[in-house]
Formats: C-alpha cells, structure tokens, sequence
C-alpha cells in the first residue's frame, strides 16, 4: 500500500501545484476588486476560473477528437461493408476494423480524450479542496488561504468543501449539491445527444460507433449522477462549467464546420442560401459557380489550297495567284 501512495503521491502532487497557481491567481485578482478573500464567492470564482484555463488548454485536442470523430462518421459505409464480409468470423472482423480505423487515422475512442485528460485534475482538485478543508495546504495555498478556501461559505451559509452526502441536514447545501448535480448530469446528456441528433449522417447511426456513442449518451449521466452526491460543492461547479463550455464549443463546431450528410451540414446549407438571397445573389446562380464551366474545344479552320494555274493563267495574270472566286459558268475569274 505503500508503495500505491507513493506512486499517487507522485502523480498528483505536479497537479497540486498546477491547479493551486491558477486558483491562487485568479483568488488574488478578485481580491483586489473587492471581494472578501475568505468568502465564498472568490473562491467559487477562482474554481470557474481554473476551469476556463483548463478547457482553453484543451481546444487542441477538442479539435483533434472532432476530427476523429468525422472520419469515424465516414468510413462507417466500409465497416458494415466488413461486418457483411466477416460477420461469421469475429477475430478476423475485429483486426480488419481495427485496421481500418489505422488507415483513415481515427480511434473509436477518441471521444473519451478530453474527459479522461480531465480526470486526473478533478480529483486533484476533490482533494486540494477536501484537505483545505482540514487546514491542510496544498500546491502553493499557505495555511491562512486553505483555511480561507476549506471554511468559504457562499452566501453566508453554504460551505463549498461540503457535500450532499455530508450535509449534515443542511438544507441549503443539499439544495444547491442537487441543483449542480442536475445540471452536471443534464448538460453530460444533451452534449452527447446534440453530437448524434445533429452531426452523424444516417449510416452512422449504427454499428460499432454508433453503439459507443449511444453507451456514451445513457451511462455517462448515470455515472456522474451517481459519483455528484459525493463530489464536494466546489467541484461540482468545476465539472458543471467544464460541461457548459462543452456544449457551447460543440454548438459552434456543428454549426460553422459540421460533417457531410448531416442533419447541421443540411441546415448550414439552408442558412447559407437565404444568406445569399439576403444579399440579392440567387441561390441557383450559387450552384452554377459551384460547378466549372467545361470549354469548347474549337478545331482549327483548314487552310483552302490555292488551285494549280495554267500557263496561260499565269501569262494573263502577271504571276499572281488568283483569288479562288468564280463565275456564274464556274470559271476562275
């Protein structure tokens, strides 16, 4: 058991300080336009704070999993063509799917990326929060600001470090615990469901991905439903920022770049149009552009050979050639 501590010890105490510079930061900054340091609301602040710089931090790889998930969305055609051909043969189903999936460079569980990144900083902070609780300063938090950041009350009465579990019968608490757990729980489930409803083209509603990202949208609730009665105050307002912030990137993404074939990219088109009509251009003169015009290829004229003269025409003619017109009896001139 030791030597589990250790490695814990290892991990989390970089993060201990990570998360405390950040919160100590942002603490500081509403410090100085009036907030009481020891109330709750700077510190419910700072948490807000940490999770902005956090989820900011993670734009790259938010980027990299819609990516993933739109090349999950196109080659889903080739995996049930797959499953057609090896369905009698699981072993060998799973390695040419997997093999796929290495060739169009996507992972079937790229979606789970920014909330696996995340873990590891939530229970850092479960526990920079539990032990400040205490009187146990973590990170760079001196002892005056953990027990400024353990005993914080939001509106006089409500302590951030407790949870719906450790109420106490504290009205106020479990009242504001239930309120954040709903919405951790309701903001998890209609990120999830506005991923599938708007962004995954028919074809891709079923399959392997499509199972995943169901599991995904089902259990995913449950488990922070269940696991947010015991997380404390503070952190449940870190999870449920994170979820908001989620949802409106999600939105923006679906919006302005959504995937082929899909219900936003149906509904982009159509905004797209009337955009145009606004301006005054017609909508068909927009397809036209769309589509390069193919030239006509032109033959070069034949060049008319000059008739051979006689040498009487020639005599007559001074030696010039003649201008290959002809009389009413169809006669050079």
């Amino acid at each position: 058991m030791d030597f589990f501590t250790s490695i814990g010890s290892f991990i989390m105490t970089p993060l201990y300080y990570v998360i405390s510079v950040v919160m100590v930061g942002f603490h500081k900054a509403f410090e100085a336009v009036g907030l009481n340091p020891a109330g709750g609301a700077s510190w419910v602040l700072s948490i807000v704070g940490l999770t902005l710089v956090i989820r900011a931090a993670l734009i790259p790889l938010f980027v990299k999993q819609i990516k993933s998930s739109r090349n999950m969305q196109l080659i889903q055609p080739k995996v049930k063509e797959l499953q057609k051909k090896y369905g009698h043969d699981r072993e060998r189903l799973a390695q040419e799917t997997m093999k796929l999936y290495k060739d169009a460079g996507t992972n079937p569980f790229a979606s789970c990326l920014p909330i696996l990144l995340q873990m590891p900083i939530f229970f850092a902070l479960f526990r920079l929060i539990d032990q400040a609780s205490h009187g146990n300063p973590r990170g760079v938090l001196t002892e005056e600001q953990a027990e400024q950041f353990g005993g914080a009350e939001l509106f006089g009465q409500i302590p951030i470090a407790n949870t719906f579990l450790n109420a106490d019968g504290h009205l106020g608490v479990m009242l504001l615990a239930a309120v954040l757990v709903v919405a951790m729980t309701a903001t998890t489930f209609l990120t999830q469901r506005q991923l599938m409803s708007k962004n995954m083209p028919a074809d891709a509603l079923s399959g392997p991905y499509a199972q995943q990202q169901k599991m995904l949208l089902y259990v995913l609730p449950v488990v922070f439903a269940v696991g947010g009665i015991a997380f404390p105050i503070g952190v449940l307002f870190y999870w449920t920022t994170s979820n908001l912030w989620t949802m409106g990137q999600q939105f923006y993404v679906i919006r302005n770049n959504p995937a082929p074939g899909t219900p936003a990219f149906a509904a982009k088109q159509e905004r797209d149009r009337a955009k145009a009509a606004r301006k005054g251009q017609p909508a068909e003169a927009t397809a036209v552009e769309a589509v390069p015009e193919t030239p006509v290829e032109r033959r070069p004229a034949q060049r008319q050979q000059p008739r051979k003269q006689t040498r009487q025409q020639r005599k007559s003619g001074g030696g010039q050639r003649p201008s290959g017109g002809r009389t009413e009896g169809g006669k050079q001139k």
